[in-house]
């Protein structure tokens, strides 16, 4: 049996697998997030090991004969989050997350220095790791001199169950001090944002060992023998090993809190200029390109919340043929963009609204606008050398077939959905700790689910679309302009 672990932003899923990766099942703990100022996102390690007892208890009521056979962990997590460690391997603060965006000035001081982008491949984003640790070093300097480990989400996990400083490559890629293309950390990097390679956790491969369950843990969970952990990956690679993208020309998008569209390449293609990432995957010598939009089922929740309605029945309402558009349109920067404009300032917003503007035609901007975002995305992959030809979807987004209609329909590409099945990000950890257990060949165990259904572009309303998107377009200077 094969465990992984996926530390997300509003829960920890637990998910268990036998030798021929059949799914025996899966459960969760919650987690919250405190915004303690505007642009803030933030949450206590703590409640990452809480929750992650939470969803192994959980396994361990249902399957507690098939837990007790684990013999490999997989760890899949939010990327970019900086938890920050003392000597005693206690927590000094909150953990900055992902979406968390006070650090837009220190990103962009980074930035401005050309080794970043020569070494790394990326934009300093202002979510990404470094750009942090600059502004702890700046407004909380009492905090940074005690700084004696540097961790990204899921390795703090990592350290609670094996008590190892360990990270991996596609998730290390993503804090803008690895040297992307040589896989290592860079001192050059670290030293321009006062650190060294000492508070950097090692590093190996996703596919790799990277500790051993502690035997304490081990016995409370009913676990017995020797369980190894392997290195894993940051979420968007590990739904990548769930979906078995992992070779050149496979791609998929993601519609989960954020929106993601990746590509994997054989090779290293970096081209920062047009904020695609440019990241490791999780197996060795193999890399990847993505586009990564802030907000994706976060726009229709939040819109969820202003309607007083479940963000099901909204899209219920639009019934099953995709629309035309209506001429409303929403700019769903939530809390700012990456890809393509790499704007921690700009907001979202609805344009274009009239008397004729009821909730469905809202409801039908807002999934619109998060696929013209997509579309953005996928307009920068080209830019980056990188064409696709169709997509798989995933993510709690890609339940509505309407929405996933929208996206065949802007990107031009037909839709795979998948056979029923959880193909996600724990899944493909627990197919790392198989990996890293068993010394299988990741590309072996790694395939892609069949293929339940193709959803295609809409051509009779394809027209509408463009205009629609060129539309989308033209507002964002305008409301960068506001914004400003």
């Amino acid at each position: 049996m094969y465990l992984g672990l996926d530390l997300g932003t509003s829960g920890v899923k637990a998910m268990l697998i036998d030798g021929d990766q059949k799914i025996i099942g899966s459960a969760s703990g919650s987690l919250d997030v405190s915004r303690p100022h505007s642009g803030w996102s933030e949450q206590d390690p703590a409640h990452w090991v809480r929750a992650t007892q939470d969803a192994v208890a959980g396994l361990r009521a249902k399957f507690p004969k098939e837990l007790s056979a684990v013999k490999g962990i997989g760890l899949s997590g939010q990327m970019h989050g900086a938890t920050l460690l003392d000597v005693e391997d206690k927590v000094l603060r909150p953990c900055i997350l992902w979406n968390d965006t006070r650090s837009h000035a220190e990103a962009a001081a980074l930035d401005a220095n050309p080794i970043f982008r020569k070494l790394t491949g990326n934009i300093v984003f202002p979510g990404f790791t470094a750009p942090k640790l600059a502004w702890v070093r700046k407004n909380e300097p009492d905090i940074f001199a005690r700084v004696a480990k540097v961790l990204l989400p899921k390795d703090y996990l990592r350290l609670w169950l094996t008590g190892e400083h360990i990270s991996e490559m596609s998730d290390s890629a993503g804090t803008s001090w690895l040297d992307t293309g040589a896989r290592k950390w860079s001192p050059d990097l670290l030293a321009a944002t006062g650190l060294s390679e000492k508070q950097m956790p090692s590093l190996v491969e996703g596919t790799e060992q990277a500790g051993k369950l502690r035997a304490e843990l081990a016995s409370a969970w009913g676990i017995s023998g020797d369980v190894v952990v392997a290195g894993g990956a940051g979420d968007n690679a590990a739904s990548a090993c769930g979906m078995g993208t992992v070779a050149a020309g496979n791609a998929f998008v993601s519609l989960g809190t954020s929106g993601v569209l990746f590509a994997a390449n054989a090779s290293y293609l970096p081209k920062p200029e047009s904020a695609v990432h440019a990241f490791c995957h999780a197996l060795p010598r193999t890399w990847h390109q993505m586009g990564v939009i802030l907000s994706a089922t976060d726009a229709l929740n939040w819109y969820s919340h202003i309607a007083g309605k479940a963000a099901a029945e909204l899209t219920q309402e639009l019934g099953e043929v995709l629309k035309a558009p209506t001429g409303v349109t929403f700019l769903p920067y939530l809390s700012g963009e990456r890809t393509p404009h790499n704007d921690a300032v700009i907001r979202g917003s609805f344009i274009g609204l009239g008397h004729e503007s009821d909730r469905a035609a809202l409801t039908q901007a807002v999934l619109e606008g998060v696929t013209f975002a997509i579309r953005d995305n996928l307009e920068a992959l080209k830019s980056a050398g990188t064409s696709i030809s169709r997509v798989t979807a995933i993510g709690g987004g890609s339940r509505s077939r309407y929405w996933l209609a929208s996206i065949a329909t802007a990107l031009g590409v037909p839709v795979d959905i998948p056979a029923d099945g959880d193909f996600g990000a724990a899944f493909g950890a627990a197919r790392l700790g198989l990996v890293a257990a068993t010394g299988a060949d990741p590309l072996a165990v790694c395939t892609a689910p069949e293929t339940e259904e193709t959803i295609d572009p809409v051509s009779a309303v394809s027209g509408a679309y463009e205009a629609a998107y060129a539309r989308y377009r033209a507002a964002y200077p305008a409301v960068r302009s506001l914004a400003s």
